[in-house]
């Protein structure tokens, strides 16, 4: 199956020049445990955003056009091809952490989304489109409580993408 992973403010801002504009260790936290053990995958300025380094416990794979990219950097898997990625999400969870082109070119391939959604507007200069309620259910919140460490409202939520059978019956 292929995740979306990701977080956004009121407006769906993901990010403001190449980077988070908040600070959430609760988000940094729910990442860590929803992407454990499992493969990400990011495009080539994500990666570089978080310094190049992979994270542990995951398997990581960086899309780019760059052919010889990151060849020095032992345990990286480096793609070229989005449609490897979409054959490969048949056989394993893919968790796509960004950026936005890669959110793009993989829109219609997601079964769901794990989105922690940010009660605030930021200052934003990428976004991700509004969910198509036809298109998607909410299957599951998770309401935080603000506390110093995490002073904006957040909430962690589960969504699925709703089959045509399911459509019909509705």
């Amino acid at each position: 199956m292929m995740y979306f992973v990701y977080a956004q403010d009121r407006q769906g801002g993901i990010g403001y020049q190449n980077d988070l504009p908040w600070h959430l260790p609760n988000d940094l936290k729910f990442f860590k445990e929803v992407t454990m053990g499992k493969t990400i995958v990011m495009g080539r300025k994500t990666f570089e955003s978080m310094g190049k380094r992979l994270l542990p416990g995951r398997h990581t794979i960086v899309v780019t056009h760059q052919a010889d990219y990151g060849k020095e950097i032992e345990g990286l898997e480096v793609v070229q091809d989005i449609d490897y990625l979409r054959k490969l999400s048949k056989t394993i969870d893919l968790m796509v952490i960004g950026g936005a082109g890669l959110f793009n070119h993989l829109w219609s391939d997601v079964d769901q989304i794990i989105r922690t959604y940010i009660d605030a507007d930021f200052t934003c200069d990428v976004f991700m489109p509004s969910l198509d309620l036809s298109v998607w259910q909410c299957d599951k919140v998770v309401k935080v409580p603000v506390s110093e460490a995490n002073p904006i409202p957040h909430q962690f939520e589960w969504w699925s993408k709703i089959k045509q059978s399911e459509k019909e019956q509705n």
